[in-house]
């Protein structure tokens, strides 16, 4: 019986760990892939605290080894199901059963690949899925970006104040992203919008990406386009499908949470969720960052810290 159960190793789950054994709670992480989550994929991380540049895979790496010379424990497994009460709560994996009085599922998401060949070999290397997080590497130069929603036009706008060109590939005859980002990007003269296209492969020359052809969505006809890097923004998703029974999820398969990480019922009244709670990507919220991921992960732990600690004083 552990006192925590953390599902996920990325920044928010690593987080609570160290939070969680700084008060003596015994602690599980269990991950079914990638220790650090989504931020291995980042080549060069400039906006967290305290590091000018740090790659994306030595940050993961320190956070893993603070957490486990705090004495955390991690097993490499799949979680495949949660059941039990608040104090007794079974995490259900490929290979066995964990039990812990408290579980923080801090699961995370992915981002929704286009599922071309040499996708993955070119991420950080001309392929990014962040804006936010690798647009500054591209200040100058043509881009293009995939996507015609919200996160779309944020990350163009963003992405036309700095960089020579953007042209949005978008598969639909319209944007669906908001009215007042439409506007913003119709006015912008390095702006180009290819309506009714998708992209088809990846142009590169050895290592190097230079660009992408893209096909009408109508006629198959194809073309290319010479850019130095492509941003995707066509979604996220959510990996919380093990704890839909136990918890509410939103139509995007969130967990639905508020700031104070603790999630909503299932079902109100029929489904006791008391020592549950969810960090980082994998729940609701407005802006996913590395920075959002670990505050989520400090104070989900101080939480379930609060919430064991309540259950010894009910016991005495």
């Amino acid at each position: 019986m552990y006192d925590i159960i953390i599902i996920g190793a990325g920044p928010a789950g690593l987080t609570a760990a160290i939070y969680a054994r700084r008060a003596e709670k015994s602690v599980l992480i269990i991950e079914k892939d990638t220790f650090g989550g989504q931020i291995t994929h980042s080549p060069r991380v400039e906006n967290y605290p305290g590091f000018l540049a740090i790659s994306g895979n030595e940050l993961a790496d320190k956070l893993i080894e603070q957490a486990m010379e705090q004495g955390a424990e991690i097993e490499l497994d799949t979680v495949t199901g949660l059941k039990g009460t608040a104090g007794e709560y079974v995490v259900m994996c490929g290979s066995r059963e964990y039990l812990a009085k408290a579980v923080i599922i801090a699961t995370g998401s992915r981002h929704r690949t286009l599922g071309l060949a040499n996708e993955e070999r070119f991420i950080g290397e001309g392929i990014s899925y962040c804006a936010v997080c690798d647009g500054a590497f591209y200040r100058g130069k043509r881009v293009a970006v995939i996507g015609g929603g919200n996160s779309a036009l944020v990350d163009a706008v963003m992405l036309s104040e700095n960089c020579e060109s953007v042209v949005i590939v978008q598969n639909l005859e319209f944007l669906t992203g908001e009215p007042r980002l439409r506007r913003i990007l119709e006015e912008r003269e390095n702006v180009q919008i290819i309506y009714s296209s998708v992209v088809k492969r990846i142009v590169a020359d050895g290592t190097e990406m230079r660009g992408i052809v893209i096909a009408d969505a109508n006629t198959g006809a194809e073309s290319e386009l010479l850019v130095d890097g492509m941003f995707v923004a066509i979604g996220q998703v959510p990996e919380n499908e093990p704890f839909e029974e136990v918890i509410r999820l939103n139509d995007y398969g969130y967990i639905v949470s508020g700031e104070a990480c603790v999630p909503e019922r299932a079902e109100e009244g029929e489904v006791d969720t008391r020592g549950i709670f969810a960090a980082g990507d994998c729940r609701t919220k407005t802006v996913r960052q590395v920075t959002t991921a670990t505050a989520d992960g400090a104070t989900s732990a101080l939480a379930a810290c609060r919430f064991i600690d309540s259950l010894l004083g009910d016991l005495r």
